[in-house]
């Protein structure tokens, strides 16, 4: 054990390792059918000849923290890994197609399948990219695949890249970024890191969004390009990275899934609906959320620690009865930490079955009530709404949320609800704790002189200082007839928030904001109907927020049943 992994190891809180000493074969070659060579490191417990492999596919490169954490860390556990570089990273052969790994993730099945040092039961782990190269691999595996530890990660990759039918322009752009510097050439890396996030806040607001790689790299890059124009729910491009059909072959083939989520990941809503899907084809999966971003070290703590319990657990308990399973006692299959220092909860599935549903009203006083607002009578036919503005040009900044890098999570969301572009509606002072636990989603009537336009909306956390903090959020872009537009001029758009677990603290209260978008997270809407990344003219796009009896402007959490 060396003094970095025994470090981590107490940072991690893992168990003692099993199996100290390990040795590493590096820039192992295996051909692809077509030619390609892709290299991985193969790590062994020294004594260990044959046994189950885990398989890790990385376009990270296989050194620093990804082979640390996910090879020596998991070898020292008794497990043999093999952490590879996806084709065109690192010392992989071949171009990077990001998200397209089906073919070469079979490929590298059967060659370790093949091998005299696996004895046929595989395992797969990792977080992010490296979560999607499992679910790409995972139908090739069949049988073979016994426990997969899917971190902060989905199936598919392309509703996160198009949330709520917007471009997620900062998600995008700075792994683009981040993924060309890692590429460039020592020089070339460092020159890139000393210029920092500053060239990249202003390749976030360039125009048109096609310049945004030339901004943020200095060249045109091919898959940024593909974002652009692939934009198409029904888009080939995306059909061929998207591995959901894989889901229920998982579910059949009795392998135990570790998920590990964060109510502030980018990933949240799609891994959850990975999840339905095993429950829908009746898989059992262990499922953990908590208050965690995309980054966040805690939560990869939490998901290592889930998924070396599973693999001891699936490969026949061969890694004796004390060791990692001992880090992890809870059976329920659903575990999730609140945000607001709520506590844990263990449940039986997600959502949770026994959870209400309550609704918030948005009043003409700016409150939030959960009474409806008032029928009022006399034939009016416009009743007066909430003006809120929104100027491309200016466009509504994002503070906080479930972001890819940078001031992601909870802020302090006061500068924000300064702006008169930002409708905000308080409700009364909570007298006991309300636990919100599970799905959210909004329903905004207004009237506005434009059909294309976004609308955003944000549930925050009031104390009793009066300092606001983001919980969840989530926006749906509007085109002409969808949706449609009713006799009196108004429409009624569906908003999906991301899922979450809060605290309401008593004492606090609940605030709601609305406005036209949440820039650079996802891309100003220009007011157009124009191309995704051709736009460059930007059209003011006023509109009302309604919140009369007629047009009941609402959001509505899904709570805690009190016992």
């Amino acid at each position: 054990m060396s003094l970095a992994t025994g470090i981590l190891r107490r940072a991690l809180r893992l168990p003692a390792p099993r199996t100290p000493r390990v040795t590493v074969d590096r820039d192992v070659a295996v051909p692809m059918p077509d030619g390609v060579v892709l290299r991985h490191d193969l790590y062994r417990p020294t004594g260990v000849h044959r046994g189950p492999v885990v398989i890790v596919r990385s376009p990270y490169g296989r050194a620093g923290w990804v082979g640390t954490v996910f090879g020596r860390l998991v070898a020292e556990r008794g497990l043999q890994v093999v952490v590879q570089s996806v084709r065109g990273t690192a010392d992989s052969q071949g171009r990077l197609a990001p998200f397209d790994e089906a073919d070469d993730g079979a490929a590298t099945v059967t060659w370790v399948l093949d091998q005299p040092w696996c004895d046929g039961r595989l395992g797969t782990l990792g977080p992010s990219y490296l979560g999607l190269t499992q679910w790409a691999l995972a139908p090739a595996a069949g049988r073979s695949l016994r426990a997969m530890g899917t971190l902060v990660t989905a199936s598919s990759f392309r509703d996160q890249t198009y949330a709520g039918g917007a471009f997620s322009l900062d998600n995008a752009l700075s792994w683009t970024s981040m993924m060309r510097t890692m590429a460039a050439g020592p020089f070339a890396r460092s020159t890139r890191l000393l210029r920092g996030r500053r060239t990249l806040v202003d390749a976030l607001d360039a125009l048109p969004l096609r310049s945004g790689d030339h901004h943020a790299t200095g060249g045109e890059v091919d898959w940024y390009q593909d974002w652009l124009r692939e934009s198409a729910p029904d888009s080939a491009y995306w059909a061929r990275r998207d591995y959901t059909r894989g889901v229920a072959e998982v579910a059949r083939a009795d392998v135990a899934v570790t998920m590990l989520g964060g109510w502030q990941d980018i990933f949240l809503p799609w891994q959850l609906a990975d999840h339905a899907a095993l429950r829908a084809a009746g898989a059992r999966p262990r499922l953990v959320v908590g208050p965690w971003v995309h980054t966040s070290g805690p939560g990869l703590a939490a998901g290592l620690r889930e998924a070396l319990a599973a693999f001891e657990r699936a490969f026949d308990g061969t890694h004796g009865s004390g060791g990692v399973a001992a880090a992890t006692t809870e059976e329920a299959p659903v575990a999730v930490t609140l945000s607001g220092d709520g506590g844990t909860r263990h449940l039986t599935d997600w959502p949770p079955p026994d959870a209400a549903r309550r609704t918030w009203y948005l009043r003409a006083d700016h409150s939030l009530s959960v009474q409806p607002p008032p029928d009022r009578t006399g034939g009016a036919v416009h009743w007066p709404g909430t003006r809120v503005d929104y100027d491309p040009a200016d466009p509504t900044p994002a503070v906080g949320g479930p972001i890819l890098t940078g001031k992601s999570g909870p802020r302090d969301q006061s500068a924000l609800e300064a702006r008169p572009d930002v409708a905000v509606f308080t409700s009364d002072v909570l007298p006991e704790d309300l636990v919100a636990l599970g799905p959210v989603s909004a329903t905004v009537h207004l009237r506005a002189a434009t059909e294309h336009l976004d609308v955003f909306v944000r549930v925050c956390d009031v104390d009793p200082r009066g300092r606001s903090v983001n919980v969840t959020d989530g926006l749906v872009r509007l085109s002409p007839g969808a949706p449609a537009t009713a006799a009196d001029g108004t429409r009624a758009a569906t908003v999906e928030l991301w899922p979450t677990g809060h605290r309401f603290a008593a004492g606090h209260r609940l605030r709601l904001q609305v406005s036209g978008g949440a820039h650079p997270r996802f891309a100003r809407h220009p007011g157009t109907g124009d191309p995704l990344g051709e736009a460059s003219t930007l059209v003011p796009q006023p509109r009302e927020v309604l919140h009369d009896a007629a047009h009941p402007t609402a959001v509505t959490l899904a709570v805690e049943a009190r016992h």
